[in-house]
């Protein structure tokens, strides 16, 4: 490989008034950067691909670009386990009414977002307001049956929803195929849910999935299309029904300090609760202020504070000491000022007095608040679980938004072709009641674990400590467990068949764990305990194939440096420099076991490889018998630097400095956009005639190609400009980031992908297995896809790209990652120009690691033949 780096040295700002004529007319001029078909035509073309949303390139003229309304992610209450990544992807929220829709579509949102396992099986449909609107227009039509599950009622409007029909689907799908994890007062619940109308179910299921389980004002709820006697909606939800006795009794799970409120039904239960039942304390009714009415507020009670937080608190605190509010005045040994002389005691009856005033002073105030907001619903808590445990239940995964149901039935409805593949759906993914919900509190344990050790700041000795009680916790439970998978997998399941279906035991949580609790062990300078913990991660492979290298790696430095302190060596050994070398030969064998490990990822082995070397010369190895990794040892990439013409816009004026401070002189700043206009290098610029002033009429500068072509205004992306670079130089190219790549791989492994695994296939309308973006695709596929990297290695490629075509290419059938406007004459010649072993290493980490290596790839793909290119363009952008 080699590196390209655009040099910004040569930038030139141009002249107001060619700037702005280039503004006018540069949609005509860049060469087509993502065009497959046209894109290898040696100069280029006249037609501008627009840019993408997501840059926000056409934001950029503007002073001031609205901010999309912020909108906090929703998670499956304790079960939703946060990332490790800085950046959050912001999930969509769903309309509060179908009136107010388009303010909460983020268009170039969805692609940051983190998908979940059966939205990026599917294929990216449209799933916003107007495919919806289409769906429910054809049920008016009476062309859809939901699989019989929905009584197959007609469609009117406010009879029926997509949302309505999303959410019956899954409950109705998750009864009939395993109702026995749900005991006799959670059916009873299901019963009545039921036996709600239309209008009650669509106002619970839009509150279900909003952004979190608050409170919410019946007075702005909206859904006027859909509910037309909302407050009678409101009153339904809010019934409360008594419950039976249920046999199911309460357990106890390792790691877990205690169960989580309200997460049984109990003997009552309600679908919402009411404001005026529970909303009694003043905390909780200011937050239900918005910032207006908490000034107004404010200001009647005579407190101060510069935003919301500090007039919440200020309010609070004026709760505490307020006296004219028409309460008995207090007296002074009531004051937070007065003091207690040392010796005295307050009787009871005092502090119960005291404490009475001070909750009829907060009543005050809530009384007041209540009154501004009107009644307001929340969705309860018990029966909130209660669904998102049947949620977790249909989807296989503790993570699902109100895209994941809706996208199975939009694309139900598209007339799109899909591959050909086995559907099938397990019952007994979990085996009992008991097993349900304690994965769950895994789940639950594991967040818990992460929030100390990655989202509270530097772990100090004491959270460290939790860590490694919660570990000693939960081993002994693991490795329960661990001998149980172990059983199945040697009596039931046959060729890694069950790898998916493990991610949904609890003994994959509690293998996380483990993996955490090792780190934490050598963090404390537990070494002899961490090795022997990394041994038993490493005899077992079952679960988390994909941290195998990691482990290797920790294991074989703990050998090298440590283990001759804290664990025995032969008795020959007499001195410690013997023990040390006794010990540096066992990580030596360790590295070679891991690389010899076809679990062993191979983005781990190069790691792997200089640590061997590092010990094969420390031990003094004989240069026969030391390993030669000549073969596999990537080439240091060469460095090219191409130096162009950068066009700078005029900065216009910021959000701070817009409005009454532009009056005022402010100084305008460079626009905040990253993105950077250069000149197609095919074009040479001709100065412009030098005047004392300038002509406004003249014309602009002409910018002429070096071709016999006409002349044209040529602006263009950095990338397209390095691409002019090289086609200049006799390459061909596309600025397609990881897009060819999994092209290539999609054509190459398109049998492959569709295999019969089960439980990976549940619906018909997929376009991969659900478990092609986890560490479960490859060992459960690893005797096909390493026949298929032998043909590659033997230089297949072409016949293989041909077959594909064969079969998918009239029909352009939906498969993951394939582009179908990549012209297969280019595809040919890159698998062409690809050494045929470098192929098959290419595409082996693809299937070990989709999710990871599909994306971050260099900007510009470009081949000569026989020889393949990556290159990364690091301008201005």
């Amino acid at each position: 490989m080699s590196w390209a780096r655009v040099s910004a040295s040569n930038r030139v700002a141009l002249p107001r008034l060619q700037a702005r004529a280039w503004r006018r007319r540069g949609r005509r001029m860049a060469l087509q950067a993502s065009s497959p078909s046209k894109h290898n035509a040696m100069l280029g073309s006249s037609k501008k691909i627009p840019h993408p949303r997501s840059t926000k390139y056409d934001e950029a003229e503007e002073d001031f670009a609205t901010p999309s309304p912020k909108r906090q992610k929703r998670g499956l209450s304790d079960f939703v386990k946060k990332t490790s990544s800085p950046h959050k992807g912001r999930r969509e929220a769903v309309p509060d009414s179908d009136d107010d829709g388009e303010e909460v579509v983020y268009d170039g949102e969805a692609t940051k977002a983190r998908q979940t396992d059966i939205e990026t099986a599917l294929p990216p449909i449209q799933t916003d307001q107007e495919a919806i609107e289409a769906y429910e227009a054809s049920r008016a039509a009476g062309e859809l049956d939901i699989d019989g599950r929905l009584d197959q009622r007609k469609w009117e409007r406010g009879k029926s929803s997509i949302y309505v029909d999303a959410f019956n689907l899954a409950l109705e799908t998750v009864l009939d195929e395993e109702s026995h994890l749900f005991d006799e007062a959670e059916h009873d619940v299901f019963t009545k849910w039921r036996g709600l109308t239309y209008e009650s179910q669509y106002l619970y299921v839009r509150l279900f999935l909003r952004k979190t389980s608050s409170w919410h004002r019946v007075s702005r709820l909206g859904y006027h299309s859909d509910i037309a006697d909302l407050p009678q909606a409101v009153l339904d939800l809010q019934i409360t029904y008594d419950l039976p006795s249920t046999s199911s009794q309460a357990q106890d799970n390792p790691g877990e300090l205690e169960a989580p409120e309200d997460a049984s039904l109990g003997d009552r239960f309600c679908f919402a609760d009411r404001s005026e039942d529970c909303v009694k304390d003043l905390e909780e009714a200011s937050s239900l202020l918005l910032l207006d009415e908490l000034k107004a507020i404010a200001k009647d009670a005579k407190v101060q504070g510069k935003n919301k937080k500090e007039l919440l608190r200020a309010l609070r605190r004026a709760s505490g000491k307020q006296t004219g509010l028409g309460f008995a005045s207090l007296r002074r040994s009531d004051t937070d000022e007065s003091t207690v002389s040392v010796g005295s005691e307050i009787d009871d009856e005092v502090r119960e007095e005291r404490l009475s005033r001070r909750e009829n002073r907060d009543k005050h105030f809530v009384d007041k608040i209540m009154a501004e907001t009107g009644p307001c619903i929340r969705l309860s808590l018990p029966t909130l679980k209660l669904f998102e445990r049947v949620h977790l239940v249909f989807y296989r995964s503790t993570e699902w938004t109100e895209k994941s149901l809706t996208t199975i039935i939009l694309a139900r409805i598209a007339r799109w072709n899909f591959p050909s593949y086995i559907v099938s759906r397990s019952a007994n993914i979990f085996p009992s009641r008991a097993l349900l919900l304690e994965f769950e509190a895994s789940v639950r344990t594991q967040f818990r674990v992460d929030n100390i050790l990655e989202f509270s700041g530097t772990p100090t000795t004491d959270t460290l400590q939790t860590v490694l009680e919660i570990f000693e916790q939960v081993y002994p439970r693991w490795k329960v467990l661990l001998a149980e998978e172990q059983h199945k997998e040697d009596s039931i399941y046959s060729t890694g068949e069950g790898a998916y279906l493990r991610r949904l035991s609890p003994a994959w949580v509690y293998t996380r764990i483990i993996h955490k609790g090792a780190y934490v062990l050598g963090k404390c300078k537990h070494h002899a305990r961490e090795h022997e913990v990394l041994v038993e991660l490493l005899n077992q492979r079952l679960f988390h194939a994909s941290r195998r290298g990691d482990w290797y790696q920790r294991r074989a430095l703990l050998e090298e440096h440590y283990m001759h302190l804290h664990l025995p060596s032969p008795s020959d050994c007499k001195d410690v420099e013997a023990k040390k070398k006794h010990w540096k030969r066992v990580a030596l064998r360790t590295c070679e076991i891991g690389l010899e490990d076809q679990l062993t990822h191979l983005i781990h082995h190069h790691d792997l490889q200089k640590r061997t070397v590092k010990l094969e010369k420390s031990l003094k190895v004989p240069k026969r018998a030391q390993h030669d990794f000549g073969h596999v040892r990537l080439t240091k990439p060469l460095e090219r630097s191409f130096t162009g013409v950068q066009i700078t816009r005029r900065p216009s004026l910021s959000r701070q400095n817009s409005g009454q401070n532009a009056a005022s002189g402010a100084k305008p700043v460079p626009n905040r956009s990253t993105k950077t206009i250069w000149l197609d290098p095919a074009f040479e610029l001709l100065p412009p005639k030098i005047e004392d002033e300038p002509d406004p009429e003249a014309k602009p500068t002409i910018l002429t190609r070096k071709t016999s072509l006409p002349s044209l205004i040529g602006e263009c992306s950095v990338e397209s400009m390095c691409l002019s670079h090289y086609r200049a130089l006799g390459y061909k190219g596309y600025h397609s980031e990881g897009r060819l790549l999994r092209t290539l791989f999609a054509h190459l492994f398109h049998d492959i992908l569709y295999l019969y695994i089960p439980n990976v296939f549940q619906t018909a309308y997929q376009t991969c297995p659900l478990d092609l973006h986890t560490d479960a695709f490859y060992p459960s596929r690893i005797s096909e896809i390493n026949a298929r990297l032998n043909e590659l290695s033997n230089g297949d490629a072409g016949r293989i790209l041909e077959r594909c075509y064969a079969e998918h290419g009239e029909k352009k059938t939906c498969i993951v990652g394939l582009d179908w406007t990549y012209e297969p004459a280019d595809l040919a010649e890159i698998c062409q120009s690809f050494p045929p072993a470098a192929l098959a290493t290419v595409m082996k980490v693809m299937a070990q690691e989709y999710a990871q290596r599909g994306g971050g790839v260099p900007d510009l793909f470009l081949w000569k033949p026989r020889r393949v290119k990556q290159e990364d363009d690091q301008g201005e952008d």
